[in-house]
């Protein structure tokens, strides 16, 4: 028969090994949604910086968006989902002339910092809890998720704006 302070014993250490197990999980996913956001983010800063200001106004079709316009669109995208995982709204940030190069560049930038000082800080619960996103209703990891997904189809589309006007675009970067 096993002593019972043997017993409490086991029993505690397994209750600290699957703490030390859950913190180690979550300090890991940050880690990872904060590296995948990096690669993100200068991949898509490049592309902007690639189009030559005269060409901010470009678009491919009447029905499109600016060149400008689809890097701001990029921008005020992110504060929104990054907002929504603070369950807060997003900050008052003017959206830029989309024939401003320097001032759209400034804000795509801007919006990635504004995640990136939050994405290595959320909690388990902020990651599990469901958060208001421009993708709707959605919990914390999904919302990052929506938000890289969004991020990658428009900057597709910039690469798409950039090879219209024969401009070879960044190298995909991790």
């Amino acid at each position: 028969m096993i002593p019972r302070s043997a017993l409490a014993f086991a029993f505690l250490v397994a209750i600290i090994l699957s703490t030390m197990h859950a913190a180690g999980a979550r300090a890991a996913t940050t880690t990872e949604y904060s590296q995948h956001f990096g690669a993100l983010r200068k991949l898509s800063v490049a592309v902007a910086e690639a189009m030559p200001p005269e060409h901010y106004a470009f678009r491919p079709d009447p029905g499109s968006m600016t060149f400008g316009e689809l890097i701001s669109h990029i921008a005020a995208t992110n504060y929104a989902f990054c907002a929504g995982l603070r369950d807060s709204n997003p900050p008052q940030t003017p959206s830029p002339s989309d024939k401003d190069k320097d001032a759209v560049v400034k804000f795509l930038s801007s919006s990635f910092e504004y995640c990136s000082a939050l994405i290595p800080n959320l909690t388990e619960e902020q990651l599990s809890n469901v958060h208001n996103s421009p993708d709707g209703r959605l919990p914390g990891r999904e919302v990052l998720l929506a938000m890289y997904v969004h991020v990658a189809h428009h900057r597709g589309q910039a690469e798409i704006y950039l090879r219209d006007k024969g401009i070879k675009p960044p190298s995909y970067m991790v």
